[in-house]
């Protein structure tokens, strides 16, 4: 097994950890918020944020293990009907626009916007967190899409005989 695979599968493996925390983290946040309203007849203010926080986290992150994992969702019916050469120039295109896209709106956008909230010191408005920690998350999913493009377009030009 070759270093860029064993990289590439630590980092999937170590993504595919995180985001069963937080996930594990959400439903405990969503259960305590429905045992203290129901049962204890009080109801705390920063659960609902704690939880949107976290789904905001586990979808970013979401979109870049699917792009590792290559299970993001897709339309291939014309992509099916190529022949194997086109099917590899079609790959690389679409892993290129993946590429840009992530740059562009995830990476460059998602920096600018963190900077920007962590310019103005604008905070959550409950867990008075800054709002720029919650939305780094974009840039880095980002850096991590860019990655796994590269790590895909090179095993797509290095394998000849399957896409």
């Amino acid at each position: 097994m070759n270093t860029s695979k064993l990289i590439f599968d630590k980092v999937n493996k170590t993504l595919e950890w995180f985001m069963i925390t937080i996930f594990a983290l959400l439903v405990l946040d969503v259960l305590f918020q429905v045992f203290s309203r129901y049962l204890m007849g009080t109801s705390f203010t920063w659960t609902e944020e704690f939880a949107r926080f976290s789904l905001i986290w586990m979808t970013v992150l979401g979109a870049a293990y699917l792009n590792a994992k290559r299970e993001h969702l897709s339309m291939d019916f014309l992509y099916q009907k190529l022949s194997l050469k086109n099917k590899r120039k079609a790959s690389i295109i679409i892993e290129v626009f993946v590429f840009l896209f992530a740059l562009i709106v995830m990476v460059i956008g998602g920096l600018n916007l963190v900077y920007t909230t962590l310019h103005l010191d604008q905070l959550s408005g409950t867990l008075r967190i800054p709002l720029g920690y919650v939305y780094a998350v974009l840039p880095f999913s980002g850096f991590l899409i860019m990655c796994f493009s590269v790590y895909h377009m090179a095993n797509i030009y290095s394998n000849k005989n399957n896409i």
